[in-house]
């Protein structure tokens, strides 16, 4: 004889696990990088003004509530940024280089990132965020000029910006660097090519 088919028993529901501190460590370093990449997306393209909290937050993957919850809003996360930038550049500013190698190094850095630089340019143009502006700290060039490595009829502070001009000139002007070199600004050959000669214009300074 055929027994009436038993139903089973619901399945007991898992408990749900309470992530261990290092989990949620490991995933707050995980949010917090995604929104600062992110950011540095949507900041170097549309400026300060022009990124949004929820462009930032749907490139990121993430809620745009985490942007108030790690940084405290929209321009707490422009200053991690920064201060994330600053960091960065003291990783290869080092004052033992010689100055040729030091702009060719802020070349690198800044063809391999450009959106720091792109930034920079979106604050000149729009008066982005605004920054208290503080005199240039001339004594490194200064140093470099005592030591023979400027000539002592030039400006240092000429000098240092015609330095950032030459770094700035194929990220903020690559179309120009593109019909001028042939080649993209991006691109290895570009990089070698233009590096070398501020090499050597920046000895014959000395």
């Amino acid at each position: 004889m055929t027994g009436t088919p038993q139903t089973p028993p619901p399945a007991s529901k898992r408990p749900r696990r309470t992530p261990a501190p290092e989990e949620r460590k490991i995933d707050a370093e995980r949010s917090r990088r995604l929104l600062l990449e992110a950011a540095k997306d949507e900041f170097s393209a549309k400026g300060f003004a022009g990124a949004r909290v929820q462009d930032i937050a749907d490139r990121a993957g993430l809620n745009k509530q985490l942007i108030n919850y790690y940084f405290g809003g929209k321009e707490g996360l422009y200053e991690e940024i920064s201060r994330q930038w600053l960091e960065e550049e003291e990783a290869f500013n080092d004052p033992a280089l010689p100055l040729e190698d030091l702009v060719a190094a802020y070349l690198r850095h800044n063809l391999a990132d450009p959106r720091g630089l792109r930034l920079s340019v979106w604050r000149a143009l729009t008066g982005d965020i605004g920054e208290e502006e503080s005199p240039e700290d001339l004594s490194d060039l200064r140093r470099r000029q005592a030591a023979g490595e400027l000539g002592d009829d030039l400006d240092p502070a000429a000098m240092l910006l015609l330095f950032m001009g030459a770094v700035a000139a194929p990220i903020v002007m690559p179309q120009e660097a593109r019909r001028i070199f042939g080649a993209e600004p991006d691109s290895p050959e570009f990089q070698e090519r233009y590096a070398e000669q501020l090499r050597r214009v920046i000895r014959r300074l000395a």
